[in-house]
């Protein structure tokens, strides 16, 4: 007895399926390279569900050399962009961005610095050594403000537009090739 040969319909569709499949995938593929090219897509970027909502309520102690910390009535009463830093002495990325945050705040973005987790005294040798670029600059030494704005990790910087919304976060140091160009288009976006 002889096996029924299959219907050629029904392995024409076996046969395709691969074929749909990796298409699909080179597509998709396709699509994220391009993203990754124009800056529009960051494979390592992890989501943040404050991005496109107001900043949460916090007040936070003064980090010497500054005289007064500040509070999301400051930013709400600013009336124009500004990018958030959350910071330590003991980051190594930090370290990295620190000329990058000078920059920006040469090119005139108004830069407010969070330290996270660190002693006064460490954070202020830290911004001797390497420059201050913060307008404003306040202390979180418990992480608690951290928490309520989904910090994963220092350094991580949110761009807040002029209406107090958070419109783009960062998780990493800012340089030339990470973050800085997502980050021109928001400072022209949001002027």
């Amino acid at each position: 007895m002889s096996a029924a040969k299959p219907d050629p319909a029904r392995r024409r569709l076996l046969l395709g399926l691969p074929l749909l499949a990796a298409a699909t995938a080179g597509g998709a593929c396709l699509v994220a390279l391009n993203r990754m090219q124009t800056g529009d897509f960051d494979p390592r970027g992890v989501p943040n569900p404050r991005v496109g909502h107001p900043i949460p309520d916090f007040t936070m102690p003064p980090q010497p050399p500054a005289p007064q910390g500040f509070s999301a009535a400051d930013i709400r009463a600013a009336g124009r962009p500004i990018l958030v830093n959350f910071f330590a002495s003991w980051c190594v990325p930090c370290l990295e961005e620190a000329p990058t945050l000078l920059q920006l705040q040469q090119q005139g973005l108004n830069l407010w610095g969070i330290v996270y987790k660190d002693s006064p005294d460490a954070a202020t040798a830290f911004l001797n050594k390497n420059g201050n670029p913060f307008a404003r600059l306040a202390r979180d030494e418990p992480g608690l403000v951290a928490i309520d704005w989904g910090v994963y990790g220092v350094p991580e910087s949110y761009f807040i537009d002029r209406h107090a919304i958070i419109r783009w976060r960062w998780a990493g140091a800012l340089t030339e090739n990470a973050g800085l160009p997502q980050l021109r288009r928001l400072m022209e976006k949001y002027k």
